[in-house]
């Protein structure tokens, strides 16, 4: 079993003359690969021959210190997660770290597109597509008129797509980043910020 974190290690109580210690509960829980616990399904990966009284025992104490939390459900279903300090919800600090930097694209290597093994990095990449392509489109229509061309012109077709949608997407990436700068400094035409109420 791996080592239970401080904030863990310093609450419970290590009774060794129990059946059912509160650190094998929670080891069992931290070890799995799911967020929440019935008793039943906490009782079935201890050992066999521990009643699901003594468990719920564990889990009242556990929930008294509070090293796991619980929610409830119609048909008096409870379900226990360990209660980490650093994140709402029953999500470990490392799994909210990975919902927050991970997106489908990131995850998307060479190979998985190659060998489609990631649909939600494909689906994202489609969609990407799609939305650029309508975008290029409305370009096409605005153009026409002023008999503009496009920035890149090649005999070859493909290639004076890919060119002009590179540069779409670095135009894009530009504007991008002017208006976040926009929004995170305040900065308006002329320099200036926008009076608050505060700042009077």
């Amino acid at each position: 079993m791996a080592s239970l974190p401080p904030w863990i290690d310093t609450r419970i109580d290590d009774g060794l003359n129990k059946k059912l210690t509160q650190r094998h509960v929670v080891e069992t829980m931290l070890e799995a690969d799911r967020p929440y616990f019935s008793a039943e399904q906490i009782r079935a990966r201890v050992r066999p021959d521990v009643s699901k009284e003594t468990v719920r025992l564990r889990l009242n104490e556990l929930l008294e210190i509070d090293v796991i939390a619980a929610d409830t459900y119609p048909e008096s279903i409870t379900l226990y997660y360990i209660n980490h300090p650093d994140s709402h919800w029953p999500l470990s600090p490392e799994g909210k770290d990975a919902l927050v930097h991970e997106t489908p694209l990131e995850t998307l290597s060479v190979g998985d597109f190659l060998r489609l093994r990631n649909p939600a990095g494909i689906r994202t990449l489609v969609l990407a597509g799609f939305q650029l392509g309508l975008v290029l489109f409305a370009l096409g229509i605005v153009a026409a008129p002023i008999a503009g061309d496009p920035v890149v012109q090649s005999s070859n077709a493909y290639w004076e797509a890919a060119g002009n949608l590179f540069v779409l997407c670095v135009v894009l990436l530009v504007l991008e980043r002017v208006a976040r700068k926009i929004r995170t400094d305040g900065v308006l035409a002329g320099g200036l910020r926008p009076s608050t109420p505060e700042s009077k």
